[in-house]
């Protein structure tokens, strides 16, 4: 099983939105035993609670569910995940302070599996923006997500 998580600093707004999504896209492939996901924040701020109602909104208005509770990201994590995802640098150079040598996890940025987007490009955290910042991280999720899916299904045979 290919193992997937999602990581932004307090796991209610991008990380649990990028589950969501990537949880439709592998539910329509059919692969759902296939891959395993799950999503976690840099920050304990929100252990414990829901995502954010705007974004569970945002999600549902396309059929997407978003939903499960927030969890801090564990160094453990990287033996338990093929996929690490940092929603942007911070969260990311965050990551790589915990992260020792013979991790199994490929650390990277979600949107390095967007082919319309920079590399090094982020999804930025729409926590103090308005409701359309949350349709934004939808669509860029959407676009890395659809890659991503097809890196892993060539990588991995799926």
């Amino acid at each position: 099983m290919v193992s997937v998580c999602f990581v932004c600093l307090g796991n209610i707004c991008r990380s649990p939105t990028a589950e969501g999504v990537f949880r439709s896209l592998v539910r329509e492939a059919g692969l759902e035993g296939a891959i395993r996901i799950d999503s976690a924040g840099t920050g304990g701020y929100h252990a414990g609670e829901p995502p954010d109602e705007r974004a569970r909104k945002a999600a549902a208005r396309r059929g997407i569910v978003v939903d499960g509770r927030a969890r801090k990201f564990r160094a453990s994590d990287f033996s338990e995940f093929d996929y690490v995802l940092a929603m942007d640098a911070s969260n990311l150079a965050d990551l790589k302070a915990l992260y020792s040598a013979g991790a199994r996890a490929r650390l990277s940025l979600l949107r390095a599996f967007d082919a319309t987007a920079p590399e090094d490009a982020a999804v930025p955290d729409p926590y103090y923006g308005g409701d359309d910042g949350f349709d934004d991280v939808i669509d860029q999720c959407l676009r890395a997500c659809r890659g991503l899916l097809e890196h892993i299904r060539q990588e991995h045979g799926l």
